[in-house]
């Protein structure tokens, strides 16, 4: 990623507001080179003029430091910067974010932040193979690439979807990190604690209105456990491994502590088809983050040491189909794959 203090030889210490807002408004760089679509400028592009000369002047305080760039390392056809040209025909739409005269004035300050600033739709729409998305499946979730996470829909109540959520519970969940519906890990944890939690109230408020109106999908009843697809010594297994590594935090039924100590049964993102971030938690741990609400958070431990792609499989296995949750069995393979990604 470039540096952007501003120094004026390495940096951006050269540019001017203009120049700045044309950058975050066409993905377009002061030289006239075309940005690639790391750069968030398809959403960025929402941006105010009045909130980019706002990030300019702050950028402008730092302090400069003197670091040439290096050039970029994309193996071909990705390194041929023309071919963004189409890639922005496809997948590039120009323009401010223009409020609907339909919807209230913190519904609009909510989707202004949410496709804007926030840019969440980046992880929680699917990508494809030139690194595009469609409008019509914005936050329908999919894998965040090169991270081997999965960012859950925000449309379905069957993983991530706020339909049933309080607008308090969604707060929480942005700005404080934990809530007493779910708890944020992974890249999200990033989010919150890089970005979120430094949000005013009345910010995180607007964007919890308009997530939780995002049009929700599998409203109906979800279907019914498929603990019948698991063999009875897998279940064994993984009831005796809850029991030894997981009980004490989440409970004998899976009701857990909250909002310490998320609740498994019921919660949607055990029971959503991805079972990625499920084995993940079980292989890596991790802590929610520390916010200025919640300090002191609460952490899990990693298993990878301690139990086998079996043992992890036969856990989250019985996590995902016990006391009435909907979701689907989990294969020792699929654990080793993402046990592959773990530091040496």
């Amino acid at each position: 990623m470039p540096n952007i203090t501003p120094d004026d030889e390495t940096g951006i210490g050269a540019w001017s507001a203009d120049d700045f807002y044309r950058m975050m408004h066409t993905g377009i760089s002061r030289d006239g080179t075309l940005l690639y679509p790391a750069m968030p400028f398809a959403s960025y592009t929402k941006v105010t003029r009045e909130d980019s000369d706002a990030i300019y002047a702050y950028l402008m305080s730092v302090t400069p430091v003197k670091q040439s760039n290096r050039p970029h390392e994309l193996r071909f056809p990705y390194n041929q910067r023309e071919l963004l040209v189409g890639w922005r025909t496809l997948y590039f739409k120009q323009g401010e974010y223009q409020p609907d005269a339909k919807q209230t004035a913190q519904w609009n300050r909510g989707a202004y932040l949410v496709e804007g600033l926030g840019h969440c739709a980046m992880c929680h729409t699917s990508v494809n193979a030139l690194g595009g998305s469609s409008e019509a499946r914005a936050f329908e979730g999919g894998m965040i690439p090169n991270q081997n996470w999965y960012a859950p829909s925000l449309t379905s109540n069957r993983e991530a979807g706020l339909g049933n959520w309080s607008i308090e519970d969604i707060k929480d969940l942005l700005q404080t990190g934990v809530s007493h519906r779910s708890t944020v890990y992974g890249p999200m944890a990033e989010v919150t604690y890089n970005s979120l939690q430094y949000m005013t109230d009345e910010d995180v408020e607007a964007m919890a209105v308009y997530l939780k109106s995002l049009p929700q999908r599998d409203s109906e009843p979800p279907p019914t456990s498929q603990a019948r697809l698991v063999s009875p010594n897998v279940m064994e297994l993984g009831r005796r491994v809850y029991t030894q590594q997981c009980q004490m935090c989440h409970g004998e039924e899976g009701k857990g502590y909250p909002p310490s100590y998320p609740p498994l049964a019921g919660n949607q993102s055990i029971t959503m088809s991805s079972p990625v971030n499920s084995i993940r938690m079980v292989l890596n741990g991790g802590y929610p983050p520390g916010t200025k609400k919640n300090p002191r958070p609460h952490g899990m431990p990693p298993f990878s040491h301690i139990l086998n792609d079996e043992e992890v499989a036969a856990a989250v296995t019985y996590i995902r189909v016990a006391w009435g949750n909907s979701g689907a069995p989990v294969a020792p393979g699929q654990v080793n794959e993402l046990r592959k990604l773990l530091p040496e």
